[in-house]
């Protein structure tokens, strides 16, 4: 059913999405380094990783030996930066594989991405767990999200648009890819009549009671979508009269609608900093920032988040590889500058923040936190 839907010949049922991108990435490091040890099959080689996203996207990497390098995002989509992905090839020619991930339901550049990558013979891992349902028509690829990868990972988890409570999905057009993954994902049991095992494997399979959930929940996946896009939709109208903006998108992708998120202008901040764990803002008539928005949410009980803290700005991966375009910030708007370089993620965290998105959200609860937001503004 799963891979009827996105376009594709097989999907494996796994414990979840990361488990998915964990078979991914084995899968791939196996096809780059053939008969590397397992658990170190990506060992002194370097992986780009989407930046802006959560890190159960490149902690796979890591699990295989590899280092990852976070390529820095763009403002168009909030993605990986295909301008910024051109020049980390130009630094680390030797790297094969890529890692992207579609934020909040938006899909990436994939007509610039898929002919980088073809271009210099580097494959494909295809984080869409939070852009199921999501489709993006270009000139180069077309299709569902998740099946533009040489390998491509969903997610079912509780949160998701498409949930199982949890659960995850690899997703492909071989057989033989297929067969792999669904051998590693139970132990790797050979085809013996008793418990033969000739390589390392994983407990990873989908319990029957979630993949029962998840079946039963993507019957509705264009219900849920089309009541995504209302709440979307209600605070792009509800907020146009403050200095702020919903996420973007190309009109070549119609995405999803996961999260609705808010980034703020720049005039229009106030002072925020914040630590590792800890935040600080001075409120000011006319002006507000993320923490204070979430915080004033808060208060009414209601849970808001901010934006992915990117990748390279986290203490266990800040001493890894962070390629950002080139320049002086020309083609970027609103970039933060850092020590001589176009921050983009950086920018978007500091300014952004996810919106309550939940379809089950009335629209009289999303006038409540529409008003909240503005009395921030006062």
């Amino acid at each position: 059913m799963t891979a009827e839907y996105l376009g594709m010949n097989y999907a494996v049922a796994l414990s979840c999405g990361t488990a998915a991108l964990h078979l991914c990435v084995k899968l791939a490091a196996e096809r780059i380094n053939p008969g590397a040890e397992p658990g170190n099959s990506l060992a002194g080689q370097r992986v780009f990783c989407s930046d802006m996203t959560f890190d159960a996207s490149v902690n796979p990497v890591v699990y295989e030996g590899g280092e990852t390098v976070f390529i820095d995002t763009e403002t168009d989509t909030w993605n990986m930066d295909p301008e910024a992905l051109e020049k980390a090839f130009k630094l680390y020619p030797d790297v094969k594989l890529v890692v992207l991930a579609h934020l909040y339901g938006v899909p990436a550049k994939m007509d610039e991405i898929v002919t980088i990558c073809r271009k210099h013979g580097a494959l494909i891992v295809e984080d869409a767990a939070e852009a199921m349902g999501a489709r993006y028509d270009g000139s180069v690829v077309s299709g569902m999200c998740g099946s533009f990868g040489d390998f491509n990972a969903i997610s079912f988890n509780g949160n998701k648009i498409v949930t199982g409570s949890s659960g995850g999905m690899f997703v492909t057009n071989n057989k033989d890819d297929a067969d792999k993954v669904r051998k590693w994902s139970t132990q790797s049991r050979e085809a013996a009549p008793w418990y033969q095992h000739e390589e390392l494997g994983y407990n990873y399979r989908m319990s029957n009671i979630i993949a029962g959930i998840a079946r039963g929940n993507i019957l509705h996946i264009d219900e849920h979508i089309a009541q995504k896009k209302a709440i979307y939709e209600r605070y792009r109208e509800g907020l146009k009269d403050l200095p702020v903006v919903v996420n973007p998108f190309e009109d070549k992708a119609k995405l999803n609608y996961w999260l609705s998120c808010l980034l703020i202008d720049e005039s229009a901040m106030c002072q925020q900093v914040r630590g590792e764990k800890e935040y600080l803002y001075v409120s000011e008539p006319g002006k507000s920032c993320p923490m204070e928005i979430l915080d004033a949410l808060s208060a009414f009980n209601v849970e808001g988040r901010p934006i992915w803290k990117p990748m390279h700005m986290q203490p266990m991966y800040r001493m890894n590889g962070f390629v950002t375009r080139e320049g002086n910030g020309r083609g970027c708007t609103n970039a933060y500058i850092n020590g001589g370089y176009v921050d983009v993620g950086a920018d978007i965290f500091q300014r952004g923040l996810c919106l309550p998105s939940d379809n089950k959200m009335k629209s009289e609860e999303q006038d409540v936190i529409i008003d909240i937001i503005h009395r921030c503004f006062r």
